[in-house]
C-alpha cells in the first residue's frame, strides 16, 4: 500500500494546488519587489509591477532569472531577507565564473526538509528505517538535505558523507542500513565494490536507494537495482531552489512528482522563451513560491524535459516531470549534432558495460572529434585484439544509430578510469570554442 508523508498536499485536487500557488505567488512577488532590488529592476525594465500578478495565469509576465544573474548579483544581490535572518548557506560546485551561493532562513530549511521527507516516504521509508546518507555534506546540498528529511520522517540516520568506500560498506552491513542516498555513479561503484568482496544482493540489507545530482539512464537504474538488490528512486533538485527534493519519484518510477505547493514548473522554448503547452519537450523553469532568503522567480534550469499532469497510479496528483534528457548548457554540439552523455550511456549499458566511461571531445583540422573510453568489466576483460576490435565495432555501430554521428570507441582495462565519490566527470571537452 502506497504511503504518503503529507497526503493532504500530495493527493490534493489540481484546484486546491492552484489555489495554494496563486496565493503564494502573489505574496512572493510582493516580497521580492520590496526586498530584492536586483529583481525589482528586472521587473521595472519589463514594465511589470506586483499588482499585475493576480495568480499563476500571470506568471509569464515576469522576467526570467538565469545562472548569469546569480553570478552578476554575487554575493548578496538576490538576498531577500536581512543577513541576521539567514541561518545557512549552500553553494554549487561551479566550473566557471563565481560560485552560486544560496541562502536559507529557518523556515526555508524546514520546508526543504519537508520536501525531502516526502521523497523518503515515497521510496518506502518510515521511522523503522536506517538511512545512510552518502552524499557529500558541507556546501553541497545533497548530504544535509536528505539528512534533515530523514529526521522529519524519524529514521535513524547515518551521516556517512561521501568517500571511504570500505567504511560505507561496513556501516551498511553492521548497522543494517535499509536506504542509501548518494549519486548514481557512486551507487554503481558501491555495488561493484561489494561484488568484488563476494557479496550477493541477498547479503546486503539495503531495500531502496535515492539517487540524484547527476544524469543517469534507465539502464543504469536497472544495473544498480540488480547489483545491490534494491529499488532505485530518482530525486531532483537545484541548489538555486533549495536542493534535492524539488521533485521525487514514487513506487511507479514513471516520472518525478514536483512539490507544487512550493515550486511552480513551466516548460519553455529555450530559444524563443515562449511558454509551451503541457506535454511539450523544452527547458524546465521553476519559481520558488515560499523560499524567502533566496527567492528564485522563473529560474531557467537549463534542463530539458517534459511535464505530465495526469494522476499517477500511486495516488499522488502532483504534476510529474520526466527524467531530464539533458541540459541546454552542457549538451555537446558535435559536428552540428546535439549529443547528450546519457545517450552514450544508454548504448554502453545496452551492450553490457557498466556506467564507467569518459567522453573526450577534440578538434582536428577544423573538425570535431568524439572519443569514448569505456571500461571493461572484469568478466569481459581480454587481451585478444580481435575480440576487442569486434566489441569496439559493435559500440561504434550502436552509437552511430543513437547519435547519428560516428564516435571512436576505445575499450580500456577494468579500474583504469578514475572513480568518483561525488559527481562523475563524464566529459572532457578539449576544443577551444
Amino acid at each position: 500500500m502506497e504511503r504518503y508523508y503529507q497526503d493532504s498536499i500530495e493527493c490534493a485536487s489540481p484546484e486546491k494546488i492552484r489555489e495554494i500557488q496563486d496565493e503564494k505567488l502573489v505574496e512572493q512577488v510582493k516580497h521580492v519587489w520590496e526586498n530584492v532590488p536586483y529583481y525589482r529592476k528586472k521587473m521595472e525594465e519589463k514594465g511589470v509591477k506586483p499588482e499585475d500578478i493576480k495568480g499563476v495565469e500571470d506568471l509569464h509576465k515576469l522576467p526570467f532569472l538565469s545562472k548569469y544573474d546569480l553570478r552578476d548579483s554575487y554575493p548578496y544581490g538576490l538576498l531577500g531577507v536581512p543577513k541576521k535572518d539567514v541561518v545557512r548557506i549552500h553553494s554549487t560546485s561551479g566550473t566557471t565564473g563565481k560560485r552560486v551561493v544560496a541562502y536559507y532562513t529557518k523556515g526555508d530549511l524546514d520546508l526543504w526538509a519537508e520536501c525531502c521527507a516526502r521523497a523518503i516516504v515515497a521510496a518506502g521509508g518510515s521511522e523503522e528505517d536506517v538511512i545512510q546518507v552518502s552524499y557529500g555534506y558541507g556546501l553541497f546540498t545533497g548530504g544535509l538535505g536528505l539528512h534533515d528529511g530523514a529526521h522529519k520522517v524519524g529514521c535513524m540516520t547515518i551521516p556517512a558523507s561521501s568517500g571511504n568506500t570500505e567504511r560505507q560498506i561496513m556501516f551498511i552491513r553492521d548497522l543494517q542500513a535499509t536506504i542509501i542516498c548518494c549519486t548514481p555513479s557512486y551507487a554503481a561503484y558501491l555495488g561493484e565494490s561489494m561484488k568484488e568482496m563476494g557479496l550477493k544482493p541477498e547479503d546486503i540489507p539495503l531495500k531502496a536507494g535515492i539517487f540524484g545530482a547527476e544524469a543517469w539512464s534507465e539502464e543504469m537504474r536497472h544495473d544498480i537495482e540488480k547489483t545491490l538488490g534494491i529499488k532505485a528512486f530518482d530525486i531532483y533538485g537545484l541548489t538555486e531552489l533549495s536542493g534535492p527534493g524539488v521533485a521525487f519519484e514514487c513506487s511507479e518510477q514513471n516520472g518525478m512528482h514536483i512539490n507544487e505547493d512550493h515550486f511552480i514548473a513551466e516548460i519553455i522554448d529555450p530559444d524563443t522563451e515562449e511558454v509551451l503547452p503541457e506535454g511539450s519537450q523544452g527547458e524546465l523553469v521553476f519559481t520558488a513560491i515560499d523560499k524567502k532568503a533566496f527567492p528564485m522567480i522563473r529560474y531557467r534550469t537549463r534542463d530539458i524535459c517534459t511535464l505530465h499532469r495526469e494522476k499517477c497510479s500511486c495516488g499522488r496528483t502532483l504534476i510529474r516531470m520526466e527524467k531530464p534528457k539533458g541540459r541546454t548548457d552542457d549538451m555537446l554540439i558535435i559536428r552540428g549534432v546535439n549529443v547528450f552523455p546519457s545517450q552514450i550511456e544508454t548504448v554502453l549499458l545496452e551492450h553490457g558495460y557498466q556506467a564507467n566511461y569518459q567522453i573526450i571531445v577534440g578538434r582536428e583540422n577544423n573538425t570535431d572529434t568524439l572519443d569514448v573510453h569505456v571500461e571493461m568489466t572484469p568478466e569481459m576483460f581480454t587481451d585478444d585484439i580481435t575480440e576487442i576490435n569486434k566489441r569496439q565495432g559493435d559500440l561504434v555501430k550502436g552509437m552511430l544509430s543513437m547519435l547519428g554521428i560516428k564516435a571512436k570507441v576505445t575499450l580500456v582495462a577494468p579500474k583504469s578510469i578514475t572513480r568518483s565519490e561525488g559527481k562523475a566527470v563524464r566529459v572532457i571537452d578539449n576544443r577551444k570554442i
